[in-house]
């Protein structure tokens, strides 16, 4: 009997899949995350034995769990073909099957996204000798395809055109009926605007992929897909090296050490040697935090800009309401291979606050209040969003610098004025603001709902 189970992972917006027969006792697991704990309670669960971890690409949003599910489980890994792997894997080729009891995959080469990319065709002997389903890793998504710029300029023109030949030469003449699954669902960065259903069927995508306009040749299709393409997240070139290697770590994150204040301020004191990350809310960042941390809060897009904020080569000191969201925490930076988490402010704000050790706080304003302030000729507004937002309507006269890039922005503005952050939500706004007051700028303020709030209100918007 099939066995279908997919694993959603929040904030990753990363899905995968244990995939297998009952009767037989046997499973795949497809794109396994790097904790892989899921998957091995899934087996016992189901009493299956977990034959293979297969990868459909070298990922770069993740550290992926194939060589950590296939050391606990005995699995076998297969991958596509790519001189990159420096660690053993099965290299499959186009057209091998891999049976599991009644149940098979079949291997289909499907570069495009990345060059070794693979897909997987799901056929079940109860259901007849037809295939039912696709996985389609990152090549189709709802509503999407994969980017193909992963990899430099020089091969992304030659990836589009792969990317163009798998959807309309290999996926698409399987026909309607075949229902797709995906590597990732709506807020993952692998696509430029990946939609809301985590499946899909080659049918659906037809009628409302806009990548699967059959009437664009593989040249339009290329200019379509590569214009407007966001520019990719900075951990994801780091990410790529790691998947390719031997894995540093099998058995999940360390438990980092509640330290004292006293013993906090001591180990950050050096501001530039260590990473300082507060979880909490904007607003409660707002109203006082420990000098020079970088607020990222803990919610859905916390995994996400911590890869882009944030570095594996210096040590990462947390901040949190309690035990629970470091914990947390932990976990996510770990799925993205920052593993180099020493420490939580035990008890947080509250002890150091207690402890009477400095605080430094962040402004916060209504979109009304910086509507009111814009003629003020002491405050900078700055947009932090990324350039095809700002694209769409601006706050008039505010400057702009990508909060990814702002550190190396700052000379635009003056350090003795007030900064006034904004972004989509606020989110974004207050790692800015959090970056400005860690370059010693004296008054900033953070603009919570931001866009969101300023069209709500149908504030006055200048185009870009």
């Amino acid at each position: 009997m099939l066995v279908f189970e997919p694993i959603y992972t929040d904030g990753l917006a990363q899905i995968s899949y244990l995939v297998g027969d009952s009767k037989a006792a046997v499973a795949a697991v497809i794109d396994p995350r790097r904790d892989v704990d899921v998957y091995l309670d899934l087996a016992r669960e189901k009493g299956l034995r977990i034959a293979y971890a297969i990868e459909t690409h070298i990922h770069a949003d993740f550290v992926s769990g194939a060589q950590a599910l296939a050391e606990r489980s005995g699995a076998e890994i297969i991958g596509g073909c790519s001189p990159d792997y420096t660690f053993e894997l099965r290299q499959a080729a186009d057209g091998e099957v891999l049976e599991l009891g009644q149940v098979s995959l079949e291997i289909i080469y499907s570069p495009g996204h990345t060059p070794e990319h693979i897909s997987l065709l799901l056929r079940d002997g109860q259901q007849g000798d037809e295939p039912f389903a696709l996985f389609t890793g990152d090549t189709l998504f709802n509503l999407d395809v994969g980017r193909p710029d992963l990899l430099g300029e020089d091969s992304t023109r030659q990836l589009a055109a792969q990317l163009y030949a798998t959807l309309f030469t290999r996926y698409l003449p399987l026909g309607e009926r075949v229902e797709i699954y995906p590597c990732h669902g709506a807020g993952s960065a692998c696509g430029k605007s990946i939609g809301d259903r985590r499946r899909s069927t080659l049918g659906n995508e037809l009628l409302f992929n806009p990548a699967l306009n059959q009437r664009r040749n593989e040249a339009e299709f290329t200019d379509w897909l590569l214009s407007g393409m966001p520019e990719p997240p900075r951990h994801y070139a780091r990410l790529k090296k790691l998947n390719v290697r031997p894995a540093a770590r099998m058995h999940g994150p360390s438990l980092p050490a509640p330290l004292s204040p006293e013993e906090f301020a001591e180990r950050s004191a050096d501001h530039s040697a260590v990473q300082l990350v507060d979880l909490r809310s904007i607003l409660a960042f707002g109203g006082g935090h420990v000098p020079s941390a970088l607020n990222i809060a803990l919610q859905n897009e916390f995994v996400s800009w911590a890869g882009w904020m944030l570095d594996d080569q210096r040590p990462i000191y947390l901040i949190g309401e309690d035990s629970e969201q470091i914990h947390q925490a932990t976990l996510q930076l770990y799925r993205i291979g920052l593993d180099r988490v020493e420490g939580y402010l035990r008890n947080g704000m509250t002890d150091w606050q207690n402890a009477g050790l400095p605080l430094a706080s962040v402004g916060q304003w209504t979109v009304h209040e910086l509507n009111r302030r814009r003629d003020d000729t002491e405050v900078q507004i700055l947009d932090v969003r990324a350039p095809e937002e700002v694209e769409q309507g601006r706050v008039p006269d505010a400057r702009h610098a990508f909060v990814a890039h702002l550190p190396e922005g700052l000379e635009q503005l003056d350090k003795n004025r007030t900064v006034a952050t904004y972004c989509g939500s606020g989110y974004r706004a207050s790692i800015a603001a959090s970056i400005l007051k860690r370059q010693g700028f004296r008054h900033v303020v953070n603009v919570p709902g931001s866009w969101i709030a300023w069209q709500k209100h149908d504030l006055p918007v200048a185009g870009a």
